[in-house]
């Protein structure tokens, strides 16, 4: 197993990890902020999210080019990055817009549409991770 692909399998779990909480105990409890408070909260919450998300997605996301890069005709690593993608595609089309709703005022429907539509990413990192530990 080389280091990059260590590197790349520590960053899936990481990320699977990470989800998982965000999903099952994070977002669920954004409802529960309450309204006079909630824009303060969600401001804070995406501020302080960047600093443990965006590096190491990044860092996956490269790692897992170059390993689609060193070994092309690897069907794991095309579903891997093709994984990748539609992760980043969730988060900039679905999540960060109506994290940006949410920064204007709390609202049942956007709260409910985060939590739902975060099983994508949570499904994503999840399936990702077990293909990837199944190699390793």
């Amino acid at each position: 197993m080389s280091l990059l692909f260590k590197a790349h399998l520590f960053l899936t779990l990481y990320m699977a990890g990470l989800i998982w909480f965000v999903q099952v105990v994070h977002y669920p409890l954004m409802g529960k902020v309450g309204l006079a408070d909630f824009v303060a909260y969600e401001n804070a919450h995406t501020r302080r999210t960047s600093w443990v998300t965006a590096l190491p997605m990044l860092a996956e996301l490269g790692t897992g080019a170059l390993l689609l890069y060193f070994t092309p005709s690897s069907a794991l690593f095309q579903a891997n990055l093709l994984g990748i993608l539609l992760l980043w595609a969730s988060t900039f089309f679905i999540q960060v817009p109506l994290h940006g709703q949410l920064t204007k005022a709390f609202t049942a429907r956007a709260h409910r549409r985060l939590v739902n539509t975060n099983w994508i990413r949570t499904v994503l990192w999840t399936v990702r991770g077990i293909l990837l530990l199944s190699v390793a």
